[in-house]
């Protein structure tokens, strides 16, 4: 595997954070909560903070992004 984090394609990516996280022994569904949330957050920024246009992009209502950020503590 190259050493270099910009030669590797997404998917060795994705496997370098899921070693850390298997060596940290977090939990799967402390793991899944953790991506969804940053995630959510970035497409959030992204769009500026339009929950709209951020709720579009995931592929989601808008009144259910909004219950996932209160869930998620994403202000």
């Amino acid at each position: 595997m190259p050493s270099g984090s910009e030669s590797l394609n997404f998917h060795q990516k994705m496997e370098r954070l899921i070693l850390e996280m298997v060596e940290q022994e977090l939990p799967l569904k402390e793991a899944l909560k953790e991506f969804e949330k940053i995630y959510i957050e970035i497409v959030i920024r992204n769009h500026k903070g339009n929950k709209t246009k951020a709720a579009k992009t995931l592929g989601l209502h808008r009144n259910t992004l909004h219950n996932l950020c209160r869930s998620l503590k994403i202000q």
